[in-house]
């Protein structure tokens, strides 16, 4: 959306929602905002029913992990030294503070002035992360906030039917947490004695997921430069 209209809907969002939200920096093209848990189901009902608002439909609802933020680099749209990813100061401290690690980030639309909103909320424990389930406000919650619960850990309190939704029963773990091993914690296979599949520790090593030299390269030998040329 133009400027214009951002500031326009960050100031309607402004005046319903006061001090229970706060805006944080976002592509200049749309607007974020950030809450506490605890104002979670009330903001979201004003988000909905205000009328200057009407944010009707929740298109999203996507776990975050931010236990290596502004730790590590990552590549995004703009460009750092490197020109691949950002750019970190190790030396500085954390930008997060407290007990913060998981969040959930809610994207809506309202259908009515035809405007998208971000939301971001912040879970209270980062050992045992919850929040407050939408379904009530936006029944479209459902197989979002599930999804979030496998692949994150993040419960959400009220869900009539929190359960994995793309991990099997048996996994264990939450495999988009930053401390998740890459290869995982167990694999599985069908066993034609048992005639049913079975869990069994990791089989493979870790790799090192940086360019190695293996062997050495004769095309860059130095007793190599000074010989002539074979095309004259």
């Amino acid at each position: 959306m133009p400027a214009a209209f951002i500031e326009e809907l960050s100031a309607r969002v402004q005046a319903a929602l006061g001090e229970r939200v706060r805006r944080y920096d976002s592509l200049p093209d749309e607007l974020s905002i950030e809450l506490e848990a605890a104002q979670l189901l009330e903001v979201a009902r004003i988000l909905r029913d205000d009328p200057s608002l009407r944010f009707e439909m929740l298109m999203d609802v996507a776990g975050v992990d931010y236990l290596d933020y502004a730790r590590t680099e990552w590549r995004t749209s703009s460009a750092t030294v490197t020109g691949f990813s950002r750019g970190v100061n190790r030396a500085a401290a954390h930008t997060l503070s407290g007990n913060r690690r998981f969040a959930a980030v809610y994207q809506l639309l309202s259908i009515t002035h035809n405007q998208r909103l971000r939301m971001r909320v912040w879970c209270e424990d980062a050992e045992d992360p919850v929040l407050d389930s939408v379904t009530p406000i936006w029944a479209g919650a459902d197989w979002f906030e599930r999804e979030a619960f496998d692949l994150f850990g993040i419960l959400f309190r009220g869900h009539t039917d929190l359960r994995r939704i793309l991990t099997d029963y048996g996994f264990v773990g939450h495999p988009f947490r930053k401390d998740f091993p890459l290869i995982g914690n167990v694999e599985v296979r069908y066993d034609p004695l048992a005639k049913r599949v079975v869990y069994e520790p990791v089989s493979i090593e870790p790799r090192t997921l940086v360019p190695r030299v293996i062997r050495h390269d004769n095309r860059y030998d130095p007793a190599l430069y000074d010989l002539p040329r074979k095309d004259g």
